[in-house]
Parts: C-alpha cells; structure tokens; sequence
C-alpha cells in the first residue's frame, strides 16, 4: 500500500462500542467501510448511519466483510474472540489483521487475568495461522470517547511483527485523531492487554471518565 492510498477497512463487530466508534472516525477521514456483524441487518443500519453522515460504508456479515475489506479490524469481546476468527479465517489469508481484543473476566475486570495463549493477540494469531499478518492496538482507548466529536488525550500503543504493518495502524491511529506509537513485536501486546485492565481500576478508584495512556519524551506525529 502507497503512503497516499486509503485502504477498504473491514470492522468486524462493527457495531459494538468499538467497533462503531473507529468506524465514525474512520469515515470521517474519507475511509470506505465495510460493517459487519453476526446480524447483517443491525449492520446494514449502522452502515445506512454513516453513509447519512457524508461517509462511505455498506453492512455485511463479518465473514463478508473480512472478505471484502483490505485490512480488517476485529473489534470483539474475548468472549467471542475465537468463534469470530473461525468465522473470518478463509477471508483474510495475506491481509492484515487488526486485533483490538482485550481479555477480560468478569466480574473482576480490573484484575489482570491473562490467557493460557499469553495473549488474546497470540490467540488470534495462533486462531489466524501463520498466513495472516496480525498487529495488535486501540487497546487502552476508552471506546465512549471515539462517539464524541472531540479531541482524545490519548497514544495508542501499536504491536506487530512488521514494521510496515504497524505503520498502516499507526497511520490509522492519526486519521481519527490520535497518536500511534510503534511498541514492537505482536508478544508484547500482552502490556496493553494487561494495562487496560489496570486504565479500569484506576477510573473506579479516581472517578476518571475513561483514563488514557500518554507516552513522554517522543514528539508529536
């Protein structure tokens, strides 16, 4: 991909939390979009919101659109991880994988509670096969604040085995308003997973509306 082209973007459980907010960011930026769903209606409708709102976006099963978007982007609870990765498998062979899933428990949430894979990334990667090129990010942003028309204090931290890969995800990260900063290969993915689970406790303990992480001492991209 060209510095200057713009991607297809799949979001798969696009129309969760997360999933919906990138997806209005990332429409906003001038992304064309495919959402999907378990429900392809409930995506067509969120699909129908965007293209109101001047985007370019249409609504499918997560399966089509894995297989229609150039880079896909799993926006899933850990829950459901594992059935949605065998679902969009044969889809996304040679394509980049974007996997935003944190692995909590409840009702202990702000406890760290990490998988046997070490990390809901390896499992997808594990999940994907070898064949698909996963990064791992937009972890620790509280997904509330990306449905606001408003700027995000916050970095998001970028993990893959390719630099090029987390520079597409980077280069995502900037369109909707953020910092991207490269935190190097896909096994350390495990820090973010863990650290929103601690972002969690720290909402509850100082009454914070979604706590962010900020990295110092790098300057502004």
């Amino acid at each position: 991909m060209t510095a200057t082209h713009k991607p297809s973007i799949a979001i798969v459980g696009g129309t969760g939390l997360l999933g919906s907010g990138l997806a209005r960011r990332l429409s906003a930026a001038g992304y064309a979009l495919l959402i999907g769903s378990r429900t392809a209606d409930k995506a067509q409708a969120a699909a129908a919101q965007l293209v109101a709102a001047a985007g370019t976006a249409r609504g499918a099963s997560n399966a089509e659109a894995a297989k229609n978007g150039e880079v896909v982007i799993v926006t899933v609870p850990w829950p459901s991880q594992a059935a949605i990765l065998e679902e969009i498998r044969p889809h996304v062979a040679g394509k980049l994988v974007i996997d935003t899933t944190v692995p909590l428990v409840p009702p202990k949430v702000a406890r760290v509670q990490l998988p046997a894979e070490q990390s809901a990334a390896l499992a997808a990667q594990q999940r994907l096969g070898p064949g698909v090129r996963v990064a791992a990010a937009f972890h620790t942003v509280a997904a509330h604040k990306l449905q606001r028309d408003e700027p995000i204090e916050a970095d998001v931290l970028v993990f893959g085995d390719d630099a090029q890969d987390r520079e597409i995800v980077v280069g995502l990260a900037r369109a909707i308003g953020l910092r991207g900063v490269h935190a190097g290969p896909l096994v350390n993915a495990v820090a973010a997973e863990a650290l929103t689970s601690v972002l969690i406790g720290i909402n509850r303990a100082y009454k914070v509306d979604g706590a962010g992480l900020r990295i110092t001492g790098i300057s502004a991209s």
